[in-house]
């Protein structure tokens, strides 16, 4: 909504599945809990890099974030906990916790993830933000200098993008039950 490319998608995506990955290795969490956990951790790290990247314009931006993807699949293909280059193998349980097999129950989750996806852009789309962040697209200095506090709004943004991403990347390695870096960061 900012008129700004993010090609760091792929390292919140992926950081969302290291991130599950991390605690089916730690012990059994409900996914739904991991989803959560993968949501937090990847708002988190993109409100820092938000704030570390703002300040940037344009391709200055799209590079700044393509970077941030690189340096965190570098950090993930050295991370021997998880694998490092040669990934991890996810064992799913045979059934879900509420019916059928796992993969209707993952559906079934990414499902209710994509409504919750679409009903937050539609808020935002139809808000205060909202016209905060298109008056950005359009014009940012005209913008700031009309009083919109363009550095909240895009940092709100980035941490919003980082943790929608994060939490659709939770659910992976129960899906294809094998995790390595060029499965997460192939987007």
């Amino acid at each position: 909504y900012t008129g700004y490319t993010n090609f760091g998608t792929g390292a919140f995506f992926a950081m969302g599945a290291y991130g599950s990955a991390v605690l089916h290795k730690l012990g059994w969490v409900p996914l739904p809990v991991m989803i959560l956990v993968g949501g937090v951790v990847s708002g988190i790290v993109g409100l820092g890099t938000g704030y570390l990247t703002l300040r940037l314009r344009g391709v200055f931006f799209a590079i700044a974030t393509l970077a941030f993807t690189i340096v965190v699949q570098t950090l993930i293909v050295n991370w021997d906990y998880v694998g490092g280059s040669r990934g991890i193998y996810i064992i799913r349980p045979a059934m879900s916790p509420l019916y059928g097999g796992y993969i209707q129950y993952l559906f079934t989750l990414m499902t209710i993830l994509v409504v919750i996806s679409i009903g937050i852009a539609r808020s935002i789309e139809h808000s205060r933000f909202g016209l905060g962040l298109a008056s950005i697209r359009d014009d940012e200095l005209a913008a700031e200098a009309s009083g919109v506090p363009t550095l909240k709004l895009k940092l709100i943004a980035t941490t919003l993008s980082g943790a929608l991403m994060g939490m659709a990347g939770a659910p992976l390695p129960y899906y294809v039950t094998y995790l390595d870096p060029a499965s997460s960061f192939n987007l």
